[in-house]
C-alpha cells in the first residue's frame, strides 16, 4: 500500500477502513477492516461477479457470457488520491476507492472506474485532457428560492461539513422546480476526480439526510407530476502541454474540434442512452415539455436542447450534456459522454445547425424505454469498441435482467384502466 495512505491513517487516528469500489449502479461495494490489517494487505480480493449484481441484489442467469465460469477473484488496489475520512462514522473511519485487476495485472474491463480510466487514456494519447463539472436536477416551481433552501439549513450544514471533510468541492446549492428538489454543482476539474466526488457525494447526501430523519433520492423521476432529476455534464478539453482550451482559437472563435465534439455527441448519444439513463424509471423523465431534453439538438445557451453551449469566454468554452439522469453511475456517464465526443473528434464529424427555438417542438430522437436503449447500445459497434466489449457485455446482461424483473410487476395503472375495461 502507498506510504501516503499509511500516513493518512496514522495522522487521523483511523481505526477502521472501508475499502470500496463503485458497482454498475454506482453503489459502494467492498470490505471494512481494521486499519492495521488494511495497512498490511497488498491487495484485497472480491469475486468478479460483484459487477454483475443487479440493482435488486440478484444475479442474471447467463453471467458466463461476461465473466469466468470459474467464478474467480479480482484484486483491489487502493488509489492513494482517494483516501478520506468517513465524517459520519461513530469511530474514526477511513475510506479508500480502489481499482480492480485480474491476477495477470490486466484491469477488470467491466469495472466502471476502469472504463473511465480507459477513455481518459485515449484522450491522453492525443495530448488532450478532459475537464468537466457536474450538476444535478432541472429547474422548478420554487426555482432559485433562497427561502426554500433555508428550510433545509440544518441538513445542508451537515452536508457541507461532510463534503468539506472529504474534499468534495461543492460550488453552488440551489432549490430547483420540484418539491424539496435541490441542485448541487461540483467545481470543474479532472474527470476521474469528479466521478470520485460524485460517487462519494451520493453516499454523503444519503447519510446526512438520515441524520435528519429524511431520505435523499437520486431517482430520475421519483414523482409523477414533478420535474425529474438530471446529472448535467459540462465538458471541455485542454491541451495536455499548454493547458489551453482546444475548443477555442487564439482569436476566441470556436475550433473545428469543438464542432467535431458536438457532432460526436449528436451521433452516438442516442445509442448510449442505456448508460446515461440506466433504469426503467429513467425514461419517465424524458418526456416532452417536462424540462428534460427529448433529442440531441444543440444550441447556444438553449436549455431545451440536449446539448447546450453555455455563455462563456473563450477559455471556458464547453458543451453541457443534459441527457443523463441523476440515477446514472457517474463513472459510466462521464466515460460515455467523453467517448461520444472523442469519436466525433477522431472521425471529423460535423454537427447540425444550432437550434434557436425550442427543441421540445421537434421530434424525439432518443429511445423511450430501457429495452430499446439496450438494443441500440449493443448494435452500435463504435461504442462497443471504445468502451470495451467486456464492459458492454456485462452491463447489458445486468440491465436486461433488471428489465425482465420489472416486466413481472403489474402496475396500478394497468389494474385501474384495463382490469374491467378490456
Amino acid at each position: 500500500m502507498a506510504n501516503e495512505i499509511r500516513q493518512f491513517l496514522k495522522d487521523h487516528g483511523i481505526s477502521e477502513v472501508e475499502a470500496i469500489i463503485p458497482d454498475m449502479a454506482g453503489i459502494a461495494r467492498g470490505k471494512i477492516m481494521p486499519s492495521e490489517k488494511f495497512a498490511e494487505d497488498e491487495g484485497m480480493r472480491l469475486p468478479e461477479s460483484i459487477f454483475l449484481q443487479t440493482v435488486t441484489g440478484d444475479y442474471p442467469p447467463d453471467t458466463d457470457k461476461a465473466m469466468s465460469p470459474a467464478e474467480i477473484d479480482i484484486t483491489l488496489k487502493a488509489d492513494p488520491k482517494t483516501v478520506r475520512r468517513v465524517p459520519w462514522a461513530a469511530e474514526p473511519t477511513g475510506q479508500v476507492i480502489h481499482d480492480c485487476f485480474y491476477a495477470d495485472g490486466r484491469r477488470v474491463g467491466m469495472a466502471p472506474r476502469s472504463v473511465l480510466r480507459h477513455i481518459l487514456e485515449l484522450y491522453a494519447n492525443r495530448g488532450w485532457e478532459p475537464v468537466g463539472r457536474s450538476g444535478r436536477a432541472e429547474p422548478g416551481r420554487q426555482s432559485y428560492s433562497i427561502a426554500a433552501v433555508n428550510e433545509f439549513d440544518p441538513l445542508f450544514d451537515d452536508m457541507y461539513q461532510f463534503c468539506e471533510d472529504q474534499d468534495i468541492e461543492i460550488d453552488t446549492l440551489i432549490h430547483e422546480d420540484g418539491a424539496a428538489q435541490m441542485e448541487i454543482n461540483l467545481l470543474h476539474g479532472n474527470a476521474l476526480d469528479l466521478a470520485d466526488q460524485a460517487f462519494l457525494f451520493k453516499r454523503t447526501a444519503r447519510e446526512a439526510a438520515l441524520r435528519h430523519k429524511m431520505y435523499a433520492t437520486f431517482m430520475a423521476k421519483p414523482h409523477a407530476k414533478e420535474p425529474g432529476s438530471a446529472m448535467h455534464i459540462h465538458q471541455s478539453i485542454v491541451d495536455s502541454k499548454t493547458k489551453k482550451n482546444i475548443f477555442s482559437k487564439d482569436d476566441g472563435t470556436p475550433t473545428p474540434l469543438f464542432f467535431n465534439h458536438i457532432a460526436g455527441l449528436q451521433k452516438y448519444l442516442p445509442a448510449a442512452m442505456a448508460l446515461l439513463a440506466p433504469n426503467v424509471n429513467s425514461y419517465r423523465r424524458i418526456s416532452r415539455f417536462q424540462l428534460a431534453p427529448i433529442n440531441v439538438q444543440w444550441g447556444y445557451d438553449n436549455r431545451t436542447a440536449g446539448l447546450r453551449v453555455p455563455a462563456s469566454n473563450a477559455d471556458a468554452r464547453r458543451v453541457e450534456n443534459r441527457l443523463a439522469g441523476a440515477d446514472a453511475n457517474p463513472y459510466i456517464a462521464l466515460a460515455t459522454s467523453l467517448a461520444c465526443g472523442y469519436l466525433g473528434m477522431v472521425e471529423g464529424l460535423l454537427p447540425s445547425e444550432p437550434i434557436s427555438g425550442s427543441a421540445h417542438d421537434l421530434p424525439f430522437s432518443l429511445p423511450r424505454s430501457l429495452d430499446d436503449a439496450i438494443r441500440e447500445l449493443r448494435g452500435c459497434e463504435p461504442l462497443v469498441r471504445i468502451l470495451g466489449d467486456p464492459f458492454i457485455s456485462a452491463y447489458t446482461i445486468v440491465k436486461e435482467a433488471e428489465y425482465e424483473v420489472f416486466l413481472q410487476v403489474i402496475s396500478s395503472w394497468e389494474r385501474e384502466h384495463l382490469l374491467l375495461n378490456v
